[in-house]
């Protein structure tokens, strides 16, 4: 493949996006999911990339402001979800080189510590490992090795521990699928 490149996603973007997560989900839970976000307020600009390939949109990537509570604590987070790549750009990078941007956009602009539900021999690559170890957990019945938390700087977990907090439309949108 050709070269792409990655940039923040912009209003025009948003059907291509919706229609990138129905193709690489077969489904509309994730679309739905990263529209509600984006229209409840829990959207984050800077941090809904697009890759762009010959002017199309082939990925995207989504984080979105998230917690870990405790009975002491309150820490902010943010929550990778979802990462989606056109099946025919599959296997090819796209995911990768969204994943590694996003979390340097993450740690740009002050974000320490980002969790995922996900493949748990794909993200491990990129620094996740698994949350439930750490005494980080899920609000939701999911299997411990889906379940990952990357810190973005060094000490970021230092003394966390409690449970995750997600924006309600995780929650509406039935995006919790472990």
């Amino acid at each position: 493949m050709d070269s792409f490149f990655i940039r923040s996603e912009i209003p025009a973007d948003i059907p291509a996006i919706f229609d990138v997560n129905l193709q690489a989900f077969g489904q509309d839970g994730e679309a739905r999911l990263v529209r509600a976000l984006r229209n409840d307020g829990d959207y984050i600009p800077d941090l809904s990339l697009v890759a762009v390939y010959n002017d199309k949109i082939i990925g995207h990537i989504f984080f979105a402001p998230i917690s870990i509570d405790s009975e002491d604590a309150h820490v902010p987070a943010v929550a990778l979800a979802p990462l989606s790549v056109c099946l025919e750009h599959q296997c090819q990078g796209v995911g990768s080189i969204l994943v590694e941007e996003g979390l340097k956009a993450c740690r740009q602009l002050g974000h320490r510590i980002v969790i995922v539900v996900g493949h748990p021999t794909y993200y491990p690559r990129f620094g996740f490992t698994t949350a439930p170890t750490l005494g980080i957990n899920a609000p939701f019945p999911c299997r411990n090795e889906v379940f990952m938390v990357c810190p973005l700087v060094p000490g970021a977990l230092d003394g966390i521990h409690g449970t995750v907090r997600y924006p309600p439309a995780f929650e509406a949108e039935g995006a919790h699928a472990g």
